[in-house]
């Protein structure tokens, strides 16, 4: 009996340490509000338009995590997070099943993880999140530029292998690279003229955050974006994203925290390079600050100025004004309003206003208004 006793116990604590060194956890998030904008395509022109909207502040979205202690510091980690839309119950991302990301790798400490999949590049990492109103404030993806032109939130590399180091006294550094997965396209720019390709993508960022200072930049690089799965968005001004061989983009941040106050500037360069014809930049200017008037309320202030240059030239101007309400640690309510005025001329046609990071928030495409006003009220809950 004590015998039995004794390897009882044993075992238990064996299944005991074998279980805290591995875990599991499911996570997710839902975005739901009501939005107005006041300039909105109709069948003879535009008009009001109230909507249900989802994941604004945040795409909503499930996942699981996990990691398992291999000893020595080392570890293998997993991530699958699938994009969904809480008003129809689609999938995002074009339907993947898992279209936000899908890696598995190790990490050492110390040194830092080697992971394989679908990944964020570094502009999402390092910029996107750190440096810009749409990562700081609930303003989310209609503060985010124009189509995500430089990458700051849905720049999910496919076939990816990236290196994101440890923290070394506040400094953190990667780089990732994207395979083609097709013969011949390994390295290197397609040639100017070349009709054809398939979507290769390399990234890299460095990061510095040490008590209220912050500063990163990165770089990210897509070889025929319009053959990535899903295709990169294909209404932008005077772009016409099948035509596209190369986009490059580059960007620079920094933030500062004084007291409850939080300030930061963040400038984007990104360059469409066609198979035929001139090539198309966006330069963007951004600014904005959060204030903490209590734990639980927050206040937030942005704007942003856009430059299309090259081909044709155009101007966006931007303001974000944001307030959220903490109910909890994992549910708040939020409201914000947007406004943007556009000017100039994509081809023979005006330019026309395109909040958010995608103009499907607001069906702008043919609308021929040169300013939108938006309005949301919206809850969030994070599980």
């Amino acid at each position: 009996m004590n015998k039995k006793v004794l390897t009882a116990a044993t075992l238990a604590v064996f299944a005991s340490a074998a279980h805290a060194q591995s875990s599991v956890t499911l996570y997710g998030l839902i975005d739901a509000g009501i939005s107005y904008v006041n300039n909105s395509k109709t069948a003879t022109g535009h008009g009001s338009l109230f909507k249900y909207d989802d994941g604004v502040a945040q795409g909503s979205r499930w996942g699981l995590r996990g990691t398992e202690d291999l000893g020595g510091g080392l570890k293998a980690l997993f991530m699958l997070e699938n994009g969904f839309n809480s008003g129809n119950g689609t999938a995002g991302q074009g339907g993947a099943m898992f279209g936000r990301q899908a890696y598995v790798g190790l990490s050492q400490n110390n040194i830092g993880s080697l992971t394989f999949g679908r990944q964020y590049s570094f502009s999402t990492d390092y910029l996107g999140s750190n440096y810009s109103t749409g990562g700081l404030t609930v303003a989310g993806n209609y503060a985010y530029h124009i189509n995500d032109v430089d990458q700051l939130t849905s720049s999910r590399i496919n076939n990816s292998v990236k290196f994101s180091s440890a923290n070394f006294a506040g400094l953190t550094f990667g780089a990732m690279y994207g395979f083609s997965n097709q013969a011949g396209a390994f390295a290197g720019a397609p040639a100017v003229g070349t009709t054809a390709g398939s979507s290769r993508a390399y990234s890299f960022g460095l990061n510095y955050a040490n008590g209220p200072f912050g500063i990163g930049a990165a770089y990210t690089d897509i070889t025929f974006p319009s053959q990535a799965t899903p295709a990169f968005s294909t209404n932008i001004a005077n772009v016409t994203i099948a035509n596209v061989r190369d986009l490059r983009t580059f960007g620079v941040g920094g933030r500062y925290a004084i007291g409850a106050a939080t300030l930061w500037a963040l400038y984007t360069n990104t360059r469409f390079e066609p198979v035929t014809g001139s090539s198309t930049t966006f330069a963007t200017y951004e600014a904005g600050a959060k204030y903490a008037f209590t734990p639980a309320i927050t206040g937030g202030l942005g704007y942003t100025y856009m430059h299309l240059s090259n081909a044709n030239t155009g101007h966006f101007n931007q303001v974000n004004l944001s307030a959220d309400y903490a109910l909890s640690k994992r549910t708040d309510v939020y409201a914000l309003g947007i406004y943007q005025i556009a000017s100039g001329r994509n081809g023979t046609q005006d330019l026309q206003a395109q909040i958010g990071s995608s103009t499907s928030y607001f069906n702008t495409s043919g609308l021929g208004a040169d300013n939108q006003l938006a309005f949301r009220v919206a809850i969030r809950h994070k599980f």
